[in-house]
């Protein structure tokens, strides 16, 4: 456990707590700008030796164009395999000699890096150095890049034979159309084909900026430590034009439905449409209304009504993807080739009913209990704390987010959940992608 105790109290009261109940400190979330303007985002814990850092940049694959696809994450990928005076392998043993450890974060928005390392002074010090040249000083090494471009295509191809891969990249293009959101992360093969260094270089210099980075920090330090590693991180970043905001996703106008032919043995169904922003008024009454339908797992009425009555599926998933504009909602399942059409009939009328007559009363309260009450293992460690530090940083939600996280469910009422449902999810424009089933009922 590395939250302390007197937090983790305050976590465990927060279970019980009711909208008239006085409020729970969470977490003693910090916050600041550096002088370059990067938003920081640190809290302090002594409970272990430990500090774990990351830093995000509006780099996601939504900043890549139509002709440039797979960009942003090669240019991710790159950023780690050379550093002013360190080649690979030579950041490779820097962190290994510290016990550290480098991982990227990639998403349709943000792209950057995080780091664990022991707070210990040489240690620290080591790792830090490591991860400011990476995201300052990059190389990008001729020969490193055709083999990581090399890498990439070999993996695209393979990919591209995949039940999964397919359903998921027609159900981006059905929903998103021609907005960045609908481009792959892993780019296509003819996009990344014609990528060359110079992309890459002229990628980093426009999106890793000081005024667009977030830091986020939580371990084993001072404040006064905490503000040197941010600055050290960021300071020696380029502060370029400010990006352009995402366009907006417009509604589907219709329904849209994709048959694909495959030779797995299981049928991908996927259901859905642009959902919602991350900072959506109606975000926790549709968060909440989703865990009844089918973020709940195995109570949930879409793994009732597939799996438990029908046998259709082993599970079937719903959930919101709040993003800078709106995410998908989907819904998802896994069945037999002969089932689909049965199973997609389901999983319609299921959301048909969801959407005209919402949860029970006896759902929706235990959906609201069980959120509450399992709010502490969603901050029960510091990676998952440092998770949430980052999207509200970068998403720049209120410090006192994860404070009023489980207020906030308990003030939704039921009456909120059903008005937000019917006025947000229309079942008759949804977009279906079913890959696996031969041929369309």
């Amino acid at each position: 456990m590395t939250v302390r105790p007197q937090v983790l109290a305050g976590l465990l009261a927060v279970a019980t707590v009711t909208c008239a109940a006085p409020a729970y400190a969470t977490l003693p979330i910090q916050q600041w700008q550096t002088a370059g303007g990067a938003r920081v985002l640190f809290v302090e814990t002594h409970d272990l030796p430990m500090l774990d850092v990351a830093v995000d940049f509006p780099a996601g694959s939504s900043r890549d164009t139509r002709e440039k696809s797979g960009l942003a994450a090669l240019t991710l990928r790159m950023l780690r395999l050379g550093a002013e005076g360190l080649e690979e392998d030579q950041i490779a043993e820097r962190l290994a000699d510290v016990g550290a450890d480098i991982g990227g974060r990639f998403d349709m928005d943000r792209a950057g890096y995080s780091l664990r390392t022991l707070s210990s002074g040489r240690e620290r010090d080591q790792a830090i150095a490591v991860l400011l040249r990476i995201l300052q000083k990059p190389t990008f090494p001729q020969a490193i890049f055709e083999r990581e471009k090399e890498r990439a295509l070999a993996a695209l191809k393979e990919s591209d034979t995949k039940p999964e891969v397919i359903a998921d990249r027609e159900f981006k293009r059905l929903l998103y159309a021609d907005h960045p959101y609908s481009l792959r992360g892993s780019g296509e093969i003819d996009t990344v084909a014609r990528l060359n260094r110079d992309d890459l270089v002229d990628f980093y210099r426009r999106h890793f900026s000081a005024r667009d980075a977030v830091v986020s920090i939580i371990g084993d330090l001072s404040r006064e430590q905490a503000r040197a590693i941010a600055e050290q991180l960021t300071s020696g970043l380029k502060t370029t034009a400010p990006l352009p905001a995402l366009p907006p996703v417009p509604r589907l106008a219709k329904e849209q439905t994709s048959w694909i032919a495959h030779t797995a043995t299981q049928a991908h169904i996927l259901i859905g449409q642009p959902g919602i922003k991350r900072l959506d008024p109606d975000y926790f009454p549709l968060w909440l209304g989703n865990y009844v339908l089918g973020g709940g797992g195995f109570s949930s009425r879409l793994n009732e009504e597939i799996r438990q009555k029908r046998g259709f599926a082993y599970s079937a998933y719903s959930y919101f993807n709040p993003l800078a504009q709106e995410g998908p909602f989907q819904i998802g399942l896994q069945t037999k080739k002969d089932q689909a059409a049965e199973a997609l009939k389901v999983a319609r009328d299921t959301l048909v009913k969801f959407v005209a007559d919402g949860p029970t009363q006896q759902e929706f309260e235990a959906a609201k209990q069980n959120i509450v009450g399992g709010f502490p293992l969603r901050i029960d460690s510091n990676a998952k704390i440092l998770e949430y530090l980052s999207v509200i940083g970068f998403y720049r939600l209120p410090p006192t987010y994860l404070d009023d996280f489980p207020a906030r469910i308990e003030a939704v009422t039921l009456a909120e959940v059903k008005d937000a449902w019917r006025r947000r999810i229309d079942p008759t424009r949804m977009a279906t992608v079913v890959v696996g089933a031969s041929a369309r009922p």
